[in-house]
C-alpha cells in the first residue's frame, strides 16, 4: 500500500525535523540541501499529513504528527538496524544454538510462543529451555551461561536489557467450596485472615518486599503461614486448606479449586524478557519485537514499549505530580513476583 516509502526517506526527514532546518540536516547526512528537499517533497506528497512548518527565521517546527513522526522514525530504523545485525549473524554462523530460560510464574504459553518464534527465525537453530528462579536466571544471563529469559519483575540488575512484555492480573486462589466463593469479586478485607499462602521469599526477596508493601498500602494485614516455592505448589497448600494466595489469572487450575478478583485494586504481574546488554544472540531483539506484535494481536494487555516512551518524550508530555486527574480512584499496582 505505501510501497513508495523508503528508508531514506525517514532518515532524511527525521534529520530535518531533529535538525529543525534543512541546511543542518543535509551536513548531517552529508548530501545537498536540494536532495533533502526533493526527498522530503515526496514524502509529503503521498502522505496527506504535514509534518512541519517553516518558521520566519528560515526554522522549522515539528507539528503534532511530525513530533510523532521522530519517535516511530526512530523505532523504523532502530528495527531495521536489529533485523540487519541479525541476518548477519545468521549467516556468519553465530548462532548455531540458544539457551533461553523461563521462570515459574510467567504464562508457559508466553515462553512457548517465544521459542516458536525463534524456531521460525532460524529452524535449524538448537534450543534449550531451562527453567529457574529470576534471580538466579538474571545471573546466568549476565554470565552468559542463558542466553535470554522469559521472568516476572521486580528486578534491577546493570549489566541486563530488560525489556517488559505484558502484565496479567493477580486473583485470589481458593477453594471452590469457600463460602467466599460464591462471590463475583472479593474486597480487600476479605483477605484478613484468609491471605496466607505465599511465594517463597528467598526466591524473589524484592516481589515479596514489594507485595507486603502494597498489601499494607490496601489496608490488608496478612500473617503468612505458609511458602511455596513454585505456583503449583501453592495451589495444592490452597487445596489441603492452608489459606488463599494470589495467582496470576489465566493460570491452569485444580478441579478443587477457583479464582477471584479483587475489587477496587489492580494488582498485576509484569512479565519481561531479559538479555546482556553488550553480549547476546542477535536474534533476540527483532524476537522481542515480534512476541509484542503477537500478545498485542490477542488482546493481551501489553506494557507500554520503546515507541511510546520516545513519544512522551518527543512530546514533553508530563503527569504534573500535584495534579492528580478528576474522580480519581487509582488502584494499587503490584508489579510482583519473579516466579
Amino acid at each position: 500500500m505505501y510501497e513508495w516509502a523508503e528508508l531514506r526517506h525517514f532518515r532524511y526527514l527525521l534529520a530535518i525535523l531533529e535538525k529543525q532546518g534543512f541546511r543542518i540536516a543535509a551536513e548531517e547526512l552529508h548530501t545537498s540541501q536540494p536532495n533533502l528537499t526533493v526527498q522530503a517533497r515526496q514524502f509529503q506528497e503521498n502522505i496527506p499529513v504535514r509534518l512541519f512548518r517553516r518558521m520566519k527565521n528560515g526554522r522549522i517546527r515539528p507539528t503534532e504528527a511530525g513530533i510523532a513522526f521522530i519517535a516511530l522514525a526512530r523505532f523504523l530504523l532502530e528495527t531495521r538496524d536489529e533485523v540487519i545485525d541479525a541476518l548477519i549473524a545468521i549467516g556468519q554462523g553465530e548462532i548455531s544454538s540458544a539457551r533461553f530460560g523461563c521462570a515459574p510464574w510467567v504464562d508457559p504459553t508466553l515462553f512457548r510462543s517465544f521459542l516458536a518464534i525463534h524456531q521460525g527465525i532460524m529452524p535449524a537453530c538448537a534450543i534449550r529451555p531451562t527453567y529457574g528462579d529470576t534471580s538466579q536466571l538474571a545471573e546466568e544471563v549476565a554470565s552468559g551461561t542463558v542466553d535470554a529469559a522469559l521472568v516476572t519483575l521486580p528486578l534491577k540488575h546493570p549489566e541486563l536489557q530488560i525489556e517488559e512484555l505484558c502484565r496479567d492480573r493477580l486473583v485470589v486462589c481458593l477453594r471452590k467450596d469457600n463460602p467466599l466463593a460464591g462471590k463475583a469479586s472479593l474486597q480487600p478485607v476479605d483477605l484478613e485472615d484468609n491471605l496466607a499462602v505465599f511465594y517463597h521469599p528467598q526466591r524473589h526477596p524484592d516481589a515479596h518486599d514489594r507485595l507486603l508493601e502494597q498489601l499494607g498500602a490496601a489496608g490488608v494485614k496478612v500473617e503468612v503461614r505458609s511458602h511455596a516455592a513454585h505456583p503449583s505448589e501453592m495451589q495444592a497448600l490452597v487445596k489441603e486448606g492452608y489459606g488463599f494466595a494470589l495467582i496470576r489469572e489465566g493460570t491452569a487450575l485444580d478441579d478443587e479449586l477457583t479464582t477471584r478478583p479483587i475489587a477496587g485494586v489492580d494488582w498485576t504481574v509484569e512479565t519481561a524478557v531479559i538479555y546482556h546488554r553488550q553480549r547476546y544472540p542477535k536474534t533476540v531483539p527483532v524476537l522481542v519485537k515480534q512476541l509484542r506484535k503477537q500478545l498485542a494481536k490477542s488482546g493481551k494487555k501489553t506494557v507500554t514499549d520503546k515507541v511510546s516512551v520516545m513519544m512522551k518524550a518527543a512530546t514533553g508530555v508530563r503527569k504534573h505530580p500535584s495534579r492528580p486527574e478528576a474522580n480519581q480512584n487509582i488502584p494499587v499496582q503490584l508489579k510482583l513476583l519473579s516466579e
